[in-house]
């Protein structure tokens, strides 16, 4: 397909390539929609294959930013980017402070925060030279790691998913597979085994595995989470996971996990639902950082972004019901959802920003 028909038929405002070949850095940042308001999304450092591969998930993952932000009822636009490079060996301070300069010159249209690959110390860095950044250490008037929230959010999310399919939001029993158990996965499968729930887990980071496991974390090979009979998977490491091969090997009564982009194609949402396999679309189950994010963004209140994340719960039921109202796939419904409230506020006319977003941008960090 031609990039440009591209853009157009996923309604991309803008996308930036950045290139600076004296520090390595090789860079995309996409911007979905700033209707809501200014695009946040993080920056993921990843080692792709190919700058089509890089470009794919960009424009993949700030579209899903964009209705991450409506469903969540958050005055943010849609935004990511995307290091291209290895996040172990890859980083250096002037890498970021570059790839910093490029989000300056958006003008605030897109502001990055953390993903996959990067830390509260790549936001240090990139905040030398850019206010557009959020998930800043809190040494540095940030509020830190988002990820506890993320994985908070994406807690209520599985209750909602056992209210919906068993009347009763206790984990207490169940059983979860939990896909990467890094910065968001860790904690959820830490959280969901204080829950009482039997948690099985896989990581390519044999560190990432250790700790689960000390947490009481049943660890299986990554290669086999998909073959693990239980009540719930939960993918919390990259996206496209669920596709023509992994879904002939599930065996849940449910998807809902932290990952964005999940479904490789909007067909396996189909498929999911042919299956009798619940899916928590995952725009809005892992909601959780970007409403951290956004907290930091009107001034850090750590007691009101839990309250916010724990409406999650709220929010899952909610496109549960739209599916069953409307007889469609939850998938669809999550999207349904989101582009309900993205067409009232199209209907205003122009950008109709958050006031208190505004204010607090408009103050110098």
């Amino acid at each position: 397909m031609d990039l440009f028909t591209e853009l157009h038929e996923m309604g991309h405002e803008r996308v930036l390539v950045c290139s600076n070949p004296e520090v390595g850095l090789r860079a995309v940042i996409a911007v979905h929609s700033t209707l809501l308001g200014p695009g946040l999304g993080g920056v993921r450092m990843w080692p792709y294959a190919s700058f089509d591969e890089a470009l794919t998930d960009a424009l993949r993952l700030s579209r899903g930013m964009t209705y991450k932000a409506a469903a969540a009822g958050i005055n943010l636009g849609g935004g990511k980017a995307v290091l291209v490079g290895d996040p172990k060996s890859g980083k250096s301070e002037a890498l970021m402070r570059a790839f910093g300069r490029f989000v300056d010159s958006l003008g605030g249209d897109y502001i990055t925060a953390e993903d996959v690959g990067t830390d509260t110390s790549d936001m240090d860095w990139i905040a030398m030279e850019t206010r557009w950044v959020t998930g800043v250490s809190p040494e540095n008037g940030g509020a830190g790691d988002p990820s506890p929230v993320t994985a908070f959010g994406v807690l209520q999310g599985i209750r909602a998913t056992a209210q919906r399919l068993w009347g009763d939001p206790s984990l207490a029993g169940r059983s979860v597979a939990v896909q990467g158990l890094g910065s968001v996965g860790g904690y959820l499968a830490s959280s969901l085994v204080e829950q009482g729930a039997k948690v099985f887990g896989s990581d390519i980071d044999a560190e990432a595995a250790a700790r689960a496991r000390e947490a009481g974390v049943e660890i299986v090979p990554p290669d086999q989470i998909y073959d693990v009979a239980c009540d719930v998977f939960a993918p919390c490491a990259l996206g496209a996971v669920v596709n023509d091969l992994t879904l002939e090997r599930l065996k849940v009564r449910a998807v809902a996990g932290g990952a964005n982009n999940q479904l490789e194609e909007d067909r396996h949402g189909v498929e999911l639902h042919r299956r009798g396999i619940l899916y928590a679309p995952d725009f809005v189950i892992n909601a959780g950082g970007l409403v951290n994010v956004y907290n930091e963004l009107i001034g850090y209140n750590q007691e009101r972004a839990m309250r916010m994340a724990r409406g999650i719960f709220d929010n899952v039921l909610r496109a549960y019901a739209i599916a069953e109202r409307d007889g469609l796939p939850s998938a669809e419904a999550g999207e349904k959802m989101a582009e309900e409230r993205l067409g009232a506020i199209r209907s205003l006319g122009p950008r109709h920003w958050d006031l208190a977003v505004r204010e607090a941008l408009a103050r110098p960090r």
